[in-house]
């Protein structure tokens, strides 16, 4: 018997000041019944300390592993839970205080078995961190929230913000990807199990993401990379979509070299490529009031994409 409504489960890499700052959320929340289960992996700074910290705050459990990845560190995560479902975020995530309340409801209302939600920027993030957020959830870059679309049977639920029931667990075995795309892999093999999996939107997390561009490359280097590797599992799930940022930056090369050869289809494409960045410019200031992020925006947008494409490619070329 589950002792606790909701077990969260939360992989830690190297990263004690953004779990404190993700268990200082989780004191916040308004509904009461669940537990922590952090799961070390691997770190040379750990957040050990922090279980003394918050233990008299919630129930947490502390697990400290070799280093294997996300994927296997959540699984084992699930073998200590005592919850009725599983709640998984990533450690760079702030919770508002009402989540529980909107996801037990919603689960009671419609019975999911898995589910997603959106992720956000709190205003306290840095102008860098929002603008990368908003390329994440743009639609004018490969956004909406990443596969978010409401119908049942199209949303694939993203590992830092999803959940799945005991039941969900116990027929799926949990994550089988170590790293890159484990989310998606899984959320595959949740439908074909013929689970209810749905998005809650109003069920959403500040997520940080990374705090420079370097950082954001790699990230969504690694995104094409998995998105690749799903697509060898299964086949059919390589869209068209999953290839425009790869032609976006094959694109951006052949135009590149077409500033000595012709000139003048180099000036055709700068106009249209122009035209893009304005557009990305002006709903960056628009989405968050701020011509800062704005110009952030154009630069997160460059990065997101072609670091996508290229490791998109990168895999597809192996």
């Amino acid at each position: 018997m589950a002792s606790f409504q909701f077990s969260i489960i939360v992989p830690v890499y190297n990263r004690p000041e953004e779990a404190d700052e993700l268990l200082r959320s989780l004191t916040l929340q308004t509904f009461k019944d669940f537990e922590v289960v952090i799961v070390e992996d691997g770190s040379t700074r750990t957040c050990r300390h922090l279980v003394d910290t918050y233990a008299s705050l919630f129930s947490i459990q502390y697990l400290f592993k070799p280093n294997s990845g996300p994927g296997p560190s959540r699984n084992q995560g699930f073998a200590l839970a005592k919850g009725a479902y599983f709640v998984v975020f990533d450690s760079d995530c702030i919770i508002p205080p009402d989540y529980l309340q909107i996801v037990n409801q919603a689960i009671q209302q419609e019975h999911w078995d898995a589910w997603g939600g959106p992720d956000k920027a709190h205003d306290d993030f840095t102008l860098i961190q929002k603008a990368m957020g908003y390329t994440m959830a743009s639609f004018l870059t490969t956004g909406g929230i990443r596969g978010g679309k409401q119908q049942l049977g199209s949303f694939q639920p993203r590992s830092f913000n999803m959940g799945l029931s005991r039941k969900a667990f116990e027929l799926t075995s949990g994550f089988k990807f170590d790293r890159f795309a484990e989310d998606i892999e899984l959320s595959i093999r949740l439908k074909a199990a013929g689970l209810k999996v749905g998005l809650i939107p109003e069920a959403f997390v500040y997520h940080k993401r990374r705090t420079n561009f370097h950082q954001f490359f790699k990230q969504v280097f690694n995104f094409g990379k998995g998105r690749v590797l799903v697509g060898k599992k299964y086949p059919h799930e390589i869209k068209l979509t999953h290839w425009i940022p790869a032609l976006f930056t094959l694109g951006l090369g052949v135009w590149l070299l077409t500033a000595l050869l012709f000139p003048m289809l180099f000036k055709v494409g700068l106009l249209g490529i122009g035209f893009y960045l304005c557009a990305i410019l002006l709903h960056g200031i628009f989405t968050y009031e701020s011509i800062a992020v704005g110009l952030l925006a154009v630069p997160a947008a460059l990065i997101q994409l072609t670091g996508y494409g290229l490791g998109f490619l990168s895999e597809k070329l192996k």
